[in-house]
């Protein structure tokens, strides 16, 4: 089947849309993709309804604010969709399925529930394609974590034989993400099943980095890693960054992205606020060590993070072992979330699992999203 896939993920940077054939199973062709920023007014819109979203105890899809939030992802999906289409001459009666994530904006399996949102109907009707939404919240009615879901995506790619793709050199492997925040993927060997895969969440990724540059200076990166290279870890606020009760909670977890914040680093110069709040993503990385049976032969890093200079300088020092761009494998590590969610949409009609016990901690292995079709 050939999918677009879908992601807006906690960084909230925009939208990555991309083309995956695949049989559910295995890939076989990665086609076009594209990226579409979100503008500032977006992002204001989203922090506000996190802001509310983060207030409630149960989900309100009509809070103003999150109403709004919604109208505004929605608007830009079908437009990510609908250019992705048109600027790669793709013939939309030849997509079979979208997979659509929508946006975070609160994240609560301890209290049994994960909040995306956006229009999958919407979507299906302005794009004429059949949508796939809604995938976390089976998982986290079954007791699993919601997150992280991108682990059988990356087992199926290091197994992959598609064109320009190519197999790790030596196993074990860690996939490592580094979005907002930072989630490891463990894959034993090349023929290991899905069911041996451990994966969670091991801490911050770019989220504090991101808040603190905003905080300080107003721009929503900290561009090269350009501030972290001057500055200089302050021991004390990375102990007490390091103190949070989430580390000591056994694997399969996750986190919402607002988990941690920044009073550690308060009153440190920017260059050393970014600096230390650098460390504390990397030493959390570190730090997930403890949960693997062995250590990684080789790190492939995804995400935002990989492009940030100075968390893959510290990575390849602390971990002391190959850490390396997903586009060592021949992986288009801007498009591998997009891809992730086309994917997840082909498993999802073919009642597949999304998650394992060893990658949400939920109690089998589950299937879940929901199908919204074109109104005929």
């Amino acid at each position: 089947m050939r999918a677009i896939g879908l992601m807006s993920g906690t960084s909230m940077d925009g939208v990555d849309a991309a083309v995956v054939e695949t049989n559910g199973e295995t890939i076989s062709a990665l086609g076009p993709s594209r990226y579409t920023p979100f503008d500032d007014a977006t992002r204001a819109l989203l922090r506000d309804a996190v802001k509310v979203a983060r207030a409630l105890e149960t989900p309100n899809p009509d809070a103003p604010a999150v109403k709004q939030a919604g109208r505004a992802i929605t608007e830009l999906h079908i437009e990510a969709v609908s250019r992705l289409v048109a600027d790669n001459a793709l013939d939309s009666a030849g997509i079979d399925i979208v997979g659509f994530h929508g946006q975070t904006i609160n994240h609560r399996p301890d209290l049994g529930w994960t909040w995306q949102i956006g229009d999958a109907a919407a979507l299906a009707k302005a794009t004429g394609i059949d949508v796939v939404a809604d995938f976390r919240s089976q998982d986290v009615a079954e007791g699993g974590q919601g997150a992280p879901f991108a682990p059988l995506y990356h087992w199926a790619l290091s197994r992959s034989h598609a064109p320009g793709l190519a197999r790790p050199e030596a196993w074990p492997i860690a996939v490592l993400n580094i979005g907002g925040v930072s989630n490891p993927t463990f894959i034993p060997s090349e023929t290991c099943p899905a069911e041996d895969l451990i994966a969670f969440d091991s801490g911050p990724g770019n989220a504090l980095i991101d808040d603190w540059m905003l905080r300080r200076i107003g721009k929503s990166m900290d561009e090269h890693g350009a501030h972290a290279r001057r500055g200089k870890i302050n021991a004390k606020a990375l102990e007490s960054l390091l103190g949070h009760s989430y580390f000591d909670r056994p694997v399969p977890k996750s986190l919402d992205r607002h988990e941690f914040g920044l009073d550690p680093v308060d009153g440190l110069s920017l260059e050393d606020g970014a600096a230390t709040l650098v460390a504390f993503t990397v030493e959390s990385i570190a730090k997930g060590l403890d949960h693997l049976p062995s250590a990684p032969k080789a790190w492939y890093v995804t995400g935002g993070g990989r492009h940030n200079p100075a968390i893959m300088a510290a990575l390849k020092e602390r971990l002391g072992t190959p850490v390396v761009p997903v586009e060592a494998l021949g992986w288009r590590g801007d498009d591998l979330e997009g891809q992730l969610f086309g994917y997840l949409a082909v498993r999802s009609l073919k009642g597949l699992p999304l998650s394992m016990p060893g990658t949400t901690g939920v109690r089998e292995p589950m299937t879940g999203g929901r199908l919204f079709k074109v109104p005929r």
